[in-house]
């Protein structure tokens, strides 16, 4: 696939992006486009490996040594038909994605691994640019009708392949507007709203139907979503925030990350009027997190103007390059630096937060931390331990929590009788996704956890091939890596 001899020709080359002076100015993407034929030369890096175990490392499936060799040739029409074949929402994952397809790319033995992320990116704007994509409603309606719970990833995957086959869908969103996470979580300086706005434009063309500000379990009742649909697939993500449970947790400053983030992403949309306000600006800010939610508080906050960004981590600093006990391919824990560190933070690690402190006032005003080191036995869980005479406060005026989250809500799971399993998430598994209500399906984060985008499409699309098998008895949509219905 690609060039022969691409490999030893062309460098890895990313999409550069604009001077951090400009770009903390604005909430808006801020990389620069590569030029066709750079993408191209990118394309024909991909090396004909035999055995393309960037499939092993993707969860959709995607088949990308078959659309990198389409981009390398100048075939976009086609490389954009496969890449739809198993992603659905390629603009997202081109944006989002960790890419472990990269860190599984057989290139990346011994050199860097194929742009694969940036490449895709490249199609599927290629695509919405060109007027490919366009809706495509079904030929036939099945009269069955499918309540979505949930409008992030998961619920808009779902709900695409079972309208596809017919089927008459209506996704519930519980926020104002469509997108979940994507909307609410992701900063607009890495996803701008107007992507999602674009792909739902598709979606409702092809006959899918949104309820917001429609609360399962509040506003809208499970008795209603039982009697009305004949299939409830259920993708609400895991919502859960974890805390720290230590003194001064409920000094006024301490604040959950998807707070702070949902807040600014309202504000960036024109929403104002908060009954309070959550800014970073002249503040000495510290983020205690240090995944991808964290990275999003430090860009958020130095847009905002912050007196000082401070990143705490309570884990060890990882090493720069692939851990020994990490071999390719697998997925490395090693150091990643993302753009909004660049944008101007000081990273600490193993370091552990021990106590809020507040003024007179109840506003919180420092914490204290001391460093920890992890001790690890074979056959045992790793061990934290406090190093002695290591304390230290920090001056603080906002601390954001970025600590992930715990499972999902148990509200709707005990009004709709479901299991759940010992982390809260919904139980059921992935041989049908179906819970142990029958006609209730669970898809995404709000039944494996808290994870990565392109599982939660992934998951969607697979939950979808079992709600049709369920109703129908048998299915043609796809499961992972299967081809599916083109798309341009």
């Amino acid at each position: 696939m690609g060039k022969t001899t691409g490999f030893l020709e062309y460098k890895r080359q990313d999409e550069a992006y604009d001077k951090v002076e400009n770009r903390l100015k604005h909430y808006k993407e801020f990389t620069v486009p590569m030029k066709e034929k750079e993408v191209k030369d990118q394309g024909a890096r991909c090396m004909d490996c035999g055995i393309p175990f960037c499939h092993s490392g993707c969860p959709l499936g995607n088949l990308i040594p078959d659309f990198n060799d389409h981009v390398y040739k100048g075939r976009w029409k086609q490389a954009a038909e496969v890449l739809h074949s198993t992603n659905n929402f390629p603009e997202f994952t081109g944006r989002l994605c960790p890419a472990p397809c990269e860190e599984a790319c057989v290139l990346g033995i011994n050199e860097d691994p194929v742009s694969i992320e940036n490449i895709e990116k490249n199609i599927v704007e290629e695509a919405f640019k060109e007027g490919w994509i366009k809706a495509q409603p079904p030929a036939t309606r099945t009269g069955k009708k499918i309540a979505v719970v949930g409008s992030g990833p998961s619920g808009l995957a779902a709900a695409q392949q079972l309208n596809r086959v017919g089927h008459l869908v209506t996704v519930f969103e519980r926020d104002a507007k469509v997108g979940g996470l994507l909307r609410y979580g992701i900063p607009d300086f890495k996803l701008q709203k107007d992507v999602i706005d674009r792909r739902l434009k598709v979606l409702e063309e092809e006959g899918i139907l949104f309820e917001t500000n429609a609360h399962v379990g509040k506003n809208i009742s499970v008795e209603r979503l039982k009697s009305d649909y004949d299939a409830i697939v259920l993708c609400g993500g895991a919502t859960v925030r974890r805390s720290i449970p230590i003194k001064g947790a409920h000094l006024k400053g301490v604040v959950q990350a998807m707070d702070f983030l949902k807040q600014n992403n309202q504000r960036v949309d024109g929403i104002d009027g908060f009954d309070e306000e959550i800014l970073a600006t002249d503040k000495n800010v510290i983020v205690i997190g240090g995944g991808d939610t964290g990275s999003d508080c430090i860009g958020t906050s130095n847009r905002h103007g912050a007196k000082s960004v401070t990143n705490f981590e309570i884990l060890s600093k990882p090493s720069e390059g692939r851990p020994a006990n990490q071999p390719w391919p697998y997925w490395p824990m090693k150091l990643r630096t993302s753009s909004s560190h660049k944008e101007g933070v000081e990273r600490f690690f193993s370091v552990s937060t021990k106590e809020f402190v507040g003024d007179k006032d109840g506003n919180l005003k420092a914490l204290k931390t001391v460093e920890v080191e992890w001790i690890f036995k074979e056959g045992e869980r790793p061990e934290l331990k406090e190093i002695p005479g290591t304390e230290k406060e920090w001056e603080c005026d906002l601390a954001l929590l970025a600590l992930g989250f715990t499972g999902s809500e148990k509200t709707l799971a005990e009004q709709f009788g479901l299991e759940m399993d010992f982390r809260t998430n919904i139980q059921a598994t992935t041989k049908d996704y179906a819970t142990n209500v029958p006609g209730i399906f669970a898809a995404g984060d709000m039944r494996r956890g808290q994870s990565l985008i392109v599982w939660a499409i992934s998951e969607g699309r697979q939950a979808a091939h079992h709600v049709d098998s369920y109703l129908m008895g048998d299915s043609n949509l796809p499961l992972k890596g299967e081809g599916d219905l083109p798309r341009v």
